[in-house]
């Protein structure tokens, strides 16, 4: 009896740890995901990218033991088209995707598969907190209503936003269908075609603001910061500037910790460093460029906070932390807060011609950074790597594979991703106010077919856009100064048919 007591309890134990191998297989297969996407951080905004007057010790950690990648891009030199992007697998250009006003209709169509919704079939649980501006509603939106279609229905099951850009109305926190904090009493109405009720405005109330604007951003006042657009109502309901990191912060940390016994994906769309660029006081006057330094640091503490939760939870060996940017960088954006003036000798692109808005590598070249401890093996890569393409690297993490419409546009690059290959895709598409291709070294950007916006002619930015062909070598001309289209033609000839080849490609199966 006391020997078969003996064998029983060794076999007991064998199958308990069976169990736990087989459990810790299963989750090692289904690692959490966190996607930190910045507003307009430039490729050489933080000190791991070369950046001496600001300091961001909790991203530089991440890069330190985990993947820096230098020759990574987002999606567009837009935000809405790298948004779409990212989460769809599919080039801005085929929706026609382009920076939206607060009110615009979903721009992801419904029906299609995207990021969180791929991840959300392999049993994830998903989330939005943060920025949005890839529209709301199928039209004209009532505020004061359940508002959707939106994140909710394109993959996420948890989703607290703001609806477009901290510069535009409407300037509430929405919370999955409704208006977080709404007051029926106090219904919110939205215009951007002309002037709604009797709120001040930049234009007749400049003495009420923080900051002054431009005529573009000098439309309704809220919390002393002119918008672009018109709204009326919602008082009880409308943010504070100075502490949306805080918000966005405490809203991430419980979906983390709501979901820590089970995979999950966090979109984490933080505002920072968009204009207008209103820090903490506790932040505010930290560093010597002005409050776009501060909103860096800012930023970088919320950085460091998500990664020690999920320390703190024993959570870091099975969660990649991918840290980006939405497109490059941009000093005045229509607000006057001394970011030209301040910034010294700082280059928030980096070595790179351009910025947000342009066709020049600064407008996508962006920081990135893959965070993996025990599975990616810290370093440096150069390989040439687009966000477009983290749709099917993702999925093929989880175990999953994109069929038929589904991403398009998204290779899977996984390999790449992890550090484990440096071999990427022979071309990447950028998108800005035309369309560039790169073909290892070789940029290729496109005439620009329309005439340049006024409103982009009067940014300090070279943006790129003229009407002839433009080559670069960026291994010998990384600031793009030498046009050399005219020394290669055959090059030229085959890059166009490349591009040509992407633009005509049809979607309707794999």
């Amino acid at each position: 009896m006391r020997y078969q007591k003996i064998i029983s309890c060794c076999i007991a134990w064998v199958i308990v740890f069976a169990f736990a191998n087989c459990q810790s297989a299963k989750k090692n297969s289904q690692p959490n995901i966190i996607i930190i996407y910045i507003d307009d951080l430039g490729y050489g905004d933080v000190s791991c990218y070369g950046a001496t007057r600001v300091q961001t010790p909790n991203v530089d950690r991440l890069a330190q033991n985990g993947l820096r990648f230098t020759d990574a891009h987002c999606g567009a030199a837009t935000c809405t088209p790298s948004r779409f992007s990212l989460l769809t697998g599919m080039y801005a250009f085929r929706n026609n995707a382009a920076v939206l006003p607060g009110d615009a209709p979903l721009l992801i169509p419904q029906g299609i598969e995207t990021l969180p919704s791929i991840l959300q079939k392999r049993g994830y649980a998903t989330a939005v907190v943060g920025k949005w501006h890839l529209g709301l509603g199928i039209g004209t939106i009532d505020w004061n209503k359940p508002i959707n279609p939106g994140p909710l229905e394109t993959g996420f099951d948890h989703s607290f936003i703001i609806p477009a850009t901290v510069d535009r109305v409407p300037c509430v926190y929405v919370d999955g269908h409704n208006v977080y904090q709404a007051d029926p009493a106090d219904p919110i109405l939205v215009s951007y075609k002309e002037q709604i009720g009797d709120e001040p405005t930049g234009l007749s109330n400049r003495e009420m603001l923080k900051m002054k604007a431009d005529t573009q951003h000098s439309n309704t006042i809220i919390n002393g910061i002119s918008r672009i657009g018109f709204m009326t109502g919602g008082k009880k309901a409308r943010w504070r500037d100075e502490d949306m990191a805080d918000v966005f912060t405490t809203k991430a940390k419980a979906f983390i910790n709501s979901n820590k016994n089970k995979p999950f994906f966090l979109y984490l769309a933080l505002t920072d460093i968009h204009v207008p660029r209103t820090p903490h006081e506790r932040f505010l006057g930290k560093n010597p460029m002005g409050r776009r330094g501060d909103v860096i640091v800012e930023m970088d503490w919320v950085t460091g906070e998500i990664t020690k939760d999920i320390e703190r939870l024993g959570l870091d060996k099975n969660t990649l932390i991918l840290f980006t940017s939405d497109n490059g960088p941009v000093l005045d954006d229509g607000y006057s807060d001394e970011a030209v003036e301040k910034a010294g000798t700082h280059q928030p692109a980096g070595n790179f011609r351009g910025g947000k808005y342009s066709a020049f590598e600064g407008g996508t070249r962006v920081p990135t950074i893959a965070y993996w401890p025990g599975t990616i093996k810290p370093g440096v890569s150069s390989a040439l790597m687009s966000q477009v393409d983290w749709m099917a690297s993702l999925a093929a993490l989880t175990g999953d594979s994109l069929t038929g419409k589904a991403g398009p546009d998204s290779r899977n690059v996984l390999p790449v991703l992890l550090g484990t290959s440096d071999k990427a895709p022979a071309y990447m598409l950028e998108e800005a106010y035309t369309l560039s291709i790169r073909y290892g070294n070789w940029k290729y950007i496109a005439p620009q077919e329309k005439g340049t916006p006024d409103w982009l002619k009067n940014k300090r930015i070279e943006s790129g856009l003229i009407q002839l062909p433009q080559l670069y070598d960026l291994q010998t001309d990384p600031g793009e100064t030498k046009n050399v289209a005219a020394q290669h033609p055959e090059l030229v000839q085959q890059l166009q048919n490349e591009l040509k080849k992407i633009q005509t490609t049809n979607l309707t199966g794999r």
